[in-house]
């Protein structure tokens, strides 16, 4: 059975838009049909929801849009890269694509990121439609317009802000997530509830086994509540000028984790998830959280199936892969600390109560 189809718009003024949520969102959707009417579409996609999802979209889509075309990319955070970005760009040339073509990203976090930047810049900027695939692109990645790809010195490092025109975030498709993703998807979850809403972090608490197990009602309960918090913050600062960079809780650890090991050993959720424990243990150090309320998230953190420790390095490397961050001014990164659970604040934090958060929250072993 479908869960009701619920809605959440993002205020940008003529740049507002809406995020559905619920399940049969591929099977007929009036607004979608309405953006693509007598226009060019090309669906990007993956190699590995293609074959699943990719039909569905055609099958929508096909008989409004006067050409479409799919560009499937191979799967994985490895290629989120110049090179493959370049691939969608051929495919949209040779193709005649113009510039009221839409592209339609369907995929996870790295293919609405591509497909998203892609047309962000080409001629100029076209329209584009997110239809994720992953919770963690429902509950985060696909909403408020940042787009990017990855450099070998820092992740998401080249990349433009372009807000979609609709999001589709049908929880159907999520049943074919393998258990690591659904877990990755959990950790923006937590991120929302644990910086802004501590309501939001109790249910996502006490629905934990009913999300784990793709419940659809919570799974559409606990997307919107995560899109709402991201809508309000994007809707109040679009291209992080101060308060947008509280949705980066856990993310300066995270993204370090990431860019040390490679990037696609960890997904980013999991990254994120151990990132969340190195800066509430600093912020604990700092007098800023209790140690209870820090436990608590650990727990929570780890009731999702996530890391609770990042990789096994001294403090100089973590620090080495810090200084490249987006977030970072002259190579010195600031930190997004809990100031108490529902409550944040960015600062930058002394070497001493830094390298000790570090050395105490990186004991996980390298395969």
């Amino acid at each position: 059975m479908n869960a009701p189809v619920m809605e959440v718009e993002v205020s940008l003024s003529e740049r507002s838009y809406a995020v559905q949520i619920g399940t049969g969102l591929l099977e007929s959707n009036p607004a979608l049909l309405s953006l693509v009417q007598g226009r060019q579409v090309a669906i990007v996609t993956d190699t590995h929801v293609g074959p699943l999802y990719e039909g569905a979209v055609r099958k929508l889509v096909g008989a409004q849009a006067s050409a479409l075309i799919t560009i499937t990319l191979p799967a994985g955070e490895a290629n989120k890269d110049w090179a493959h970005l370049n691939l969608i760009f051929d495919a949209l040339l040779q193709a005649q694509m113009d510039r009221k073509c839409v592209i339609i990203a369907l995929g996870g976090g790295v293919i609405g990121d591509m497909a998203g930047f892609a047309a962000a810049v080409y001629q100029r900027g076209v329209d584009f439609v997110q239809i994720p695939t992953t919770l963690l692109a429902q509950v985060d990645s696909s909403v408020g317009g940042k787009t990017a790809i990855n450099h070998p010195l820092g992740k998401n490092m080249i990349g433009a802000f372009h807000q979609p025109r609709l999001v589709l975030a049908d929880v159907g498709v999520l049943r074919t997530l393998p258990a690591r993703e659904v877990s990755a998807g959990l950790a923006e979850v937590i991120k929302h509830g644990a910086i802004v809403d501590t309501d939001y972090l109790q249910l996502t608490e006490q629905t934990m086994p009913r999300l784990l197990a793709l419940d659809p009602e919570a799974l559409s309960a606990i997307v919107a509540g995560s899109v709402r918090i991201k809508a309000a913050v994007v809707a109040q600062d679009e291209r992080e000028a101060g308060l947008r960079a509280i949705l980066n809780f856990g993310h300066t650890f995270g993204h370090a984790i990431e860019a040390g090991l490679g990037y696609g050993q960890w997904l980013h959720g999991e990254a994120v998830g151990a990132g969340m424990v190195f800066a509430a243990d600093l912020s604990t150090r700092l007098g800023l959280l209790g140690a209870d309320e820090r436990e608590r998230l650990v727990a929570t953190i780890a009731a999702a199936g996530l890391p609770v420790a990042g990789p096994r390095w001294d403090a100089a490397r973590y620090v080495e892969l810090m200084a490249v961050d987006k977030k970072a001014e002259q190579g010195t990164p600031k930190f997004v600390l809990l100031d108490g659970l529902g409550k944040t604040r960015v600062q930058r934090v002394a070497d001493t109560p830094l390298h000790a958060t570090l050395q105490a929250c990186s004991t996980a072993a390298l395969n």
